[in-house]
């Protein structure tokens, strides 16, 4: 009932505005925004969650009251389709009825995919009979377009119609060329669109040529004239990409299973560790891509919610080679040769998913970084940002100590431990002391953001002691990163700089305290005001007997004193308090003569003389 109510009032808004329109003459060229048009139907009935089943139903009850709001429907009873014509077209909304014939067929057939996710025969020739349908209803709203509406108009409707084929003939699989021409033509208009007209406009159509991307880069792929596509296509979602999702998975899932056939062992702190079973294999070489993928991704602000999703995908794909690793060793049985191969496997798997944990944590740190100091500087945050904050850092900072100390304590479990393993250890140690100095610097500024100046100055000298500790063991390090070394060097200046504001305001505070409390003391008098002066200063409600021009006394700047809040005390009587203190001394007469003295015989009829 909500939903149908819903698509009823918005058909009745989008034909109150189809009815600012009249019926014009030829020579008038009808406008309307096409690809606004769309997605705002798309996003307001279903599509923003991925349901094609109601975006249909929405079409068709558009059609619907289009049809009859042009009274051109199709006879009382026997149904007679009416065919629309150029000659038909005498209003914009004869171009709504072709556009919403195409997105229901369109819709349709991406409600088959959705629900059919496998290859059934029948199921297949109903989804391509669908798209079929609705590459024609493009095809002819671009012909209408181009005779019945303005340059623009036209344009769009091309580019509509290009997109159309070009997702046919990606169903189909063949004929890439065309398919690749089609989808290059539409991108090329909705890039020369995205320059003029509106804000929205231009947002729309930037992200429509977003949308095409994908599906270029895969007709290229096709054609043998790009390698496999990236995996950040996969994290992608809206209309445009569903008719790709699944072919895009399986074209990566088939060129990891060709790599690893050729991939026997993985190799760790020089130790080579043998990979028998086909899912781990397939599983870390779907790791290392991702982590391929990251190295390539850009480094700014607005792309940390996809790295933070790709980092989250390499977790999964260790996670589950380890899970088949110790499936392995439980079936390994007591062959010590094999099990010690797969202990190893399994503490080298471990090692590298801490060690993603600890990038992941770092990308976490540099961005929170970016954020405090853009709010120390004075800028403002992105919308829907949270203030960083101190406090933020330094648990960041102590979740980072805790990684490296977990992978520090990993690789030195071994019994024999190689130069390699010496060697990443120290690295690992270098970088606990520059974390627990990062940690100590942070934790100094919330102190000192808290006004507690004392204890941040010692955090800050403690700070210190942690920086040089770490470029002393940065100094017995055969290779150490460059940007991390000078990234110490900052922070101990930093450090320097803020023992001495800290030490600075601190001293000013305390000065400025003494000499509040030595005014506060010389201000102190044992005057007290007059009595005449206390009535002259009274309030309005204790003088209502008498009557005066003024509330105030004339001169004065005080305010009006009207009424005492809250109400003085006043005294009034209590209720008294008797003790009764002759009561103890009285000896009062003896009521015994008076009392009813009890029958002591007892019989057969006692009960009856009673």
């Amino acid at each position: 009932m909500g939903e149908s109510g819903g698509n009823a009032g918005a058909g009745a808004a989008a034909d109150a505005m189809d009815m600012d329109t009249d019926v014009a003459p030829k020579s008038l060229r009808f406008s309307f925004n096409l690809l606004q048009l769309i997605k705002a139907a798309q996003s307001q009935h279903g599509l923003r969650h991925g349901d094609y089943t109601r975006y249909r139903r929405y079409c068709t009850a558009r059609l619907r009251r289009l049809f009859k709001s042009l009274k051109f429907t199709h006879g009382r009873g026997k149904y007679i389709r009416r065919q629309i014509v150029e000659a038909t077209v005498t209003d914009v909304r004869f171009l709504h009825l072709v556009l919403y014939l195409a997105e229901r067929a369109w819709s349709y057939a991406m409600e088959i995919k959705q629900s059919t996710p496998g290859a059934i025969s029948c199921r297949r020739f109903h989804l391509m009979g669908r798209l079929s349908k609705a590459v024609k209803w493009a095809d002819f709203l671009s012909r209408l377009c181009a005779e019945k509406a303005d340059p623009r108009t036209s344009l769009e409707a091309a580019a509509y119609a290009s997109y159309m084929k070009g997702s046919y003939l990606l169903e189909r699989e063949e004929n890439w060329e065309n398919a690749l021409r089609n989808f290059k033509s539409a991108r090329a208009v909705y890039e020369e669109l995205g320059k003029y007209g509106d804000v929205e406009n231009q947002v729309l159509c930037r992200q429509r040529v977003e949308e095409l991307e994908p599906s270029v880069r895969y007709c290229l792929y096709k054609m043998g004239h790009s390698n496999i596509l990236g995996s950040e296509i996969l994290d992608l979602e809206g209309p445009a990409f569903d008719l790709l999702q699944g072919k895009l998975e399986a074209v990566m899932a088939e060129a990891r299973s060709q790599q690893a056939v050729t991939m026997t062992e993985l190799q760790w702190l020089g130790h080579k560790f043998p990979i028998n079973n086909a899912k781990a294999r397939d599983c870390i070489l779907k790791g290392q891509q991702l982590e391929a993928d990251l190295l390539v991704m850009p480094t700014n602000p607005s792309s940390i919610d996809k790295k933070l999703a790709v980092y989250d995908k390499v977790f999964g794909a260790y996670q589950d080679a380890k899970r088949h690793v110790r499936d392995d060793l439980v079936m390994a049985g007591s062959a010590e040769d094999v099990k010690d191969e797969l202990n190893g496997l399994d503490k080298a798997v471990s090692c590298i998913l801490l060690q993603r944990t600890i990038d992941r944590n770092k990308l976490l740190v540099t961005h929170a970084k970016n954020r405090l100091n853009r709010h120390q500087s004075g800028g403002k945050e992105d919308k829907g940002e949270k203030i960083a904050k101190p406090e933020e850092l330094v648990h960041l900072y102590s979740t980072l100590i805790q990684n490296v100390t977990d992978l520090s304590d990993l690789t030195t479990s071994g019994r024999e431990r190689s130069i390699d393993e010496i060697s990443f250890a120290m690295e690992l140690d270098a970088k606990r002391l520059t974390f627990q100095a990062e940690r100590c610097f942070y934790l100094a500024q919330s102190y000192s953001l808290a006004g507690k100046y004392a204890e941040a100055y010692v955090l800050f000298c403690r700070a210190r002691e942690h920086v040089d500790l770490a470029l002393e063991s940065c100094q017995h390090l055969k290779s150490f990163d460059e940007e991390a070394l000078q990234e110490l060097k900052d922070l101990l200046d930093r450090c320097r700089a803020q023992c001495c504001l800290v030490h600075a305001t601190g001293v000013a505070e305390a000065a400025k305290i003494q000499e509040s409390l030595q005014r506060g003391v010389a201000s102190i008098s044992l005057k007290h005001e007059s009595l005449s002066q206390k009535e002259k200063t009274g309030y309005l409600l204790d003088r209502l007997d008498k009557y005066e021009p003024a509330i105030t006394i004339f001169g004065s700047k005080e305010p009006p004193r009207i009424a005492q809040l809250p109400p003085s005390f006043q005294v009034v009587p209590c209720k008294p308090i008797v003790l009764d203190t002759a009561i103890n001394s009285i000896d009062f007469p003896s009521l015994e003569g008076r009392l009813r003295k009890e029958d002591k015989r007892k019989g057969l009829f006692s009960w009856w003389r009673s």
